[in-house]
């Protein structure tokens, strides 16, 4: 079972274990030494978001990866799926971004893309957590204030830039207004030059990064925040990306959220009607309404559900050989344009759905019927198995007989925060507050914060 790596890399409060700078030399080194052996000196690609912390977890990082043998480069701040884009087309051995997502200014994280332009499996992952615990009972802690990442290669960031305008060739936003919200994050140095050039009016906001003020407030962890600037400027569609900007949340001109079910939907419909949509079948997550599944259904579209994070959506999409999927949360997954969720480029494809519809993005989604639908977060101090705390699985097996295949439980621990999330579908509002409560309360009295 791996200790440092959730399901989107290691992430935790900057300058505390496992982002300490003792941890992060060993990951350096261990990661060095993964991909070393392959007959040539090995290449690693640095990226990252615009938290303050950012700048010296890279230069400690690329500290580790050079004792090791690696040459490291750096695109400085750009997108994760900037970093697992250009990795893949630059034939680098690995490309790592120093992020936490949607996560608060204090926290970071590292995310690790191998050569391919994939995340890493799960037991690659704990092959190299295990040589960092190796590493760290034989390593000094190096003084990060004397240490600095290697000099911007700005001519990346241009080139992910290229990459996106040529994945949807032709787009025109002309006679549109669309409202982005860019996060505070990494979309800040991408989106006002990318969408500068695809006419229409561009309403940017967010985009002035200090270092602390990363998702704060906006981005997609508020998406109501666009949705009403959307509705207040009587735009026709609003865009909100998450710190990194792998994924993308959106708004009609009502100023209504449209998240990533509703987003899947219309993708699907578009692909299909296109001959693009294999074998008839989208992978959502364990969190996907249930009302997805039923739209789906009457396009004589399957449905199937992986566990929750992107990469385990896509691991399903390759067994099934499919070509789209996704999460609740924005991350979408169109694997022949790129190896993993990038709500910059899910923000052109979708715009360019809606552009050749000429349907405003409400009326396109207009069916979609969700289940009422909550998700309560608690704190937790330990991830105990569920299944171990008797009131628990007591409150769970209840819920889930008095629903009686009219809804749906999954709870959950968090990858990637101390949280247990429990989320309810159910027919009527008052059952689906009444279960969800009572499970969140046997969660919080066994081992709540």
């Amino acid at each position: 079972m791996r200790k440092l790596f959730g399901t989107d890399g290691i992430r935790a409060t900057a300058g505390e274990f496992p982002l300490d700078p003792k941890t992060i030399y060993a990951t350096g080194l261990a990661l060095a030494h993964h991909v070393n052996g392959q007959g040539h000196r090995p290449r690693v690609l640095l990226g990252m978001d615009t938290r303050e912390s950012s700048a010296w977890i890279a230069a400690v990082l690329s500290a580790g990866l050079k004792e090791g043998g690696a040459a490291v480069e750096n695109a400085g701040v750009i997108t994760t799926p900037a970093v697992a884009f250009l990795a893949r087309r630059h034939r680098f051995s690995a490309g790592v971004v120093i992020s936490a997502s949607h996560n608060p200014w204090q926290d970071n994280g590292i995310k690790v893309f191998g050569g391919d332009g994939y995340k890493l499996p799960d037991e690659t992952e704990l092959g190299i957590e295990e040589e960092i615990f190796r590493r760290l009972g034989s390593i000094a802690a190096p003084d990060a204030a004397a240490l600095a990442a290697p000099a911007v290669a700005p001519q990346y960031r241009a080139e992910y830039e290229a990459f996106l305008r040529e994945a949807v060739p032709g787009l025109d936003l002309n006679g549109l207004m669309v409202v982005l919200d860019c996060a505070n994050g990494a979309a800040s140095a991408i989106a006002p030059e990318l969408f500068a050039q695809l006419g229409g009016r561009i309403h940017l906001t967010h985009t002035a990064p200090d270092g602390r003020n990363i998702n704060a407030e906006c981005g997609a962890l508020h998406p109501k925040v666009v949705a009403a600037e959307t509705k207040a400027l009587g735009a026709d569609i609003g865009v909100t990306f998450d710190g990194d900007a792998d994924r993308a949340l959106f708004a009609d001109a009502r100023g209504n959220v449209v998240n990533g079910d509703a987003i899947m939907l219309l993708a699907a419909r578009d692909m299909k009607a296109r001959g693009l949509l294999r074998n008839s079948i989208v992978v959502a997550t364990t969190m996907s309404n249930m009302g997805l599944e039923a739209a789906l259904r009457r396009d004589g579209v399957r449905m199937l559900r992986a566990p929750v994070g992107d990469k385990y959506v896509l691991e399903r999409m390759q067994q099934e050989n499919a070509s789209l999927g996704g999460e609740q949360s924005g991350h979408i997954l169109f694997p022949h344009l790129a190896t993993t969720g990038d709500g910059l480029l899910t923000a052109l494809v979708i715009l360019d759905i809606v552009r050749r519809a000429g349907r405003p993005l409400h009326e396109l989604i207009g069916d979609l019927k969700v289940f009422p639908q909550v998700i309560v977060n608690v704190h937790v101090r330990e991830k105990k198995p569920l299944e171990e705390i008797g009131p628990v699985a007591d409150s769970i097996h209840e819920a889930e007989e008095q629903l009686n295949g009219n809804g749906r439980v999954v709870v959950r621990y968090s990858g990637t925060e101390a949280l247990a999330r429990v989320m309810i579908e159910a027919e009527s509002e008052e059952a689906m507050r009444r279960h969800a409560n009572r499970i969140a309360g046997a969660i919080r009295e066994a081992i709540g914060v």
